[in-house]
């Protein structure tokens, strides 16, 4: 019997060897650990990390691995997008990780900008961040190959963004580079709250900062063709934040 396909959108858990925030209690995977947990609830099919998954590149090879091992246990495929403080550098902690998981995929790294889920007609794309420098996160498009087609994308949502100020990087979004996508979802990054964006039929959102949020959004596509997105609630004790 046909049935829904699930996926769980988080961004911005800036994972690190030695964490700041007092409530992760030193436990610098606090937050990948809320998302993973998340996705067995909802039985997801895929995960989507939209940038910034590591804090920086500054951690320990036995971190690394630590991570790497996390993800391997995850009992669905990982999509991670390098966002602006885990670039694609030479020095990138996913160029570090000796024991890539089978289920672990980076855009830019083990796929240029693109990969299909054959078995869910599902394909995933977006240009990771490959500098520090700023960029056009979706300064191209990409044609529909599969029934149901996700673009990922970290960066600040400015309905018509203006370019033509480049005091500090921003790695701007707007409503027309949102619509020409003409994907089923949207899945952003680099806000840390939750917050859908442009016009809703375009269905782009940010998941939020799981530490912030204290949410995922979780994302079903129905046999019948229907998107239907919510939040999810992280069991983060009584910090627990409702959805809003």
């Amino acid at each position: 019997m046909a049935r829904d396909i699930v996926v769980v959108h988080s961004s911005d858990l800036h994972v690190e060897a030695e964490p700041t925030a007092p409530e992760w209690g030193g436990d610098g995977t606090r937050n990948l650990t809320l998302v993973l947990e998340a996705a067995r609830r909802v039985e997801a099919d895929l995960v989507l990390l939209a940038g910034d998954t590591f804090d920086s590149h500054r951690q320990p090879d036995d971190f690394i691995d630590r991570v790497v091992q996390m993800l391997g246990a995850a009992p669905v495929p990982v999509v991670i997008l390098p966002g602006n403080h885990d670039p694609i550098v030479m020095e990138a902690v996913y160029h570090r990780m000796r024991a890539p998981a089978g289920n672990l995929h980076v855009l830019g790294v083990t796929h240029e900008e693109a990969l299909v889920f054959p078995g869910l007609d599902l394909e995933v794309w977006g240009r990771a961040h490959r500098d520090y420098g700023d960029m056009v996160p979706f300064e191209h498009v990409r044609a529909r190959r599969t029934r149901w087609q996700l673009a990922m994308a970290h960066g600040h949502y400015q309905p018509e963004p203006d370019r033509s100020t480049r005091l500090r990087p921003a790695w701007l979004i707007g409503d027309a580079e949102l619509a020409a996508t003409q994907s089923d979802y949207i899945a952003l990054g680099h806000w840390n709250r939750a917050a859908n964006v442009g016009h809703a039929a375009l269905r782009a959102y940010y998941s939020g900062s799981p530490d912030y949020a204290g949410t995922v959004n979780v994302v079903r596509f129905t046999p019948a063709g229907k998107v239907r997105v919510a939040r999810e609630r992280l069991d983060v004790g009584d910090d627990r934040r409702a959805p809003e």
